[in-house]
């Protein structure tokens, strides 16, 4: 027969204030993926302009010439993939926010694990994203030493 450890007895009971926490949080979270979303579609405006935006420019400003157009499509490029990285977090932010309120408001725990498990991988994301910057990050630091070193 097997054993049930102390761990697998203990079930996790929420009291009525960590549940107003968790429904305040849940509304904060929903009103930032909504602004969020407007950022995302902002990004993509001005990504899909850029070209138009500095081709204009280039054509007014004698020492852009005709990299103008080729610079715009460059910078529209950067905020496209801006606003694709951007989505991922709000979207996972935007789906707990989503679960929770209509696991408060239907009692329905599947739904609370389902917004948690959202807000894990809201979390993750910024984690990974963080550990690729940091390593930028040392990459450059070491090339800027290397160039210090090398340039003497």
């Amino acid at each position: 027969m097997e054993e049930i450890s102390a761990f697998e007895k203990f079930e996790l009971q929420l009291d009525s204030t960590a549940k107003d926490f968790l429904k305040e949080t849940a509304k904060w979270a929903y009103f930032l993926s909504i602004i969020g979303f407007i950022g995302i579609g902002f990004l993509l405006l001005f990504a899909i302009f850029a070209g138009t935006i500095f081709s204009t420019m280039g054509s007014s400003m004698p020492g852009m010439g005709a990299y103008g157009s080729s610079f715009g499509a460059a910078i529209g490029a950067v905020y496209f993939v801006m606003a694709a990285l951007y989505f991922f977090p709000v979207y996972y932010l935007f789906k707990f926010s989503s679960n929770a309120k209509k696991a408060f408001r239907d009692n329905d725990s599947v739904a609370l694990t389902e917004s948690f498990g959202y807000l894990k991988s809201h979390y993750k994301f910024f984690g990974i994203l963080m550990i690729i910057l940091l390593a930028i990050y040392a990459l450059f630091f070491v090339f800027a030493i290397l160039g210090g070193i090398m340039g003497r």
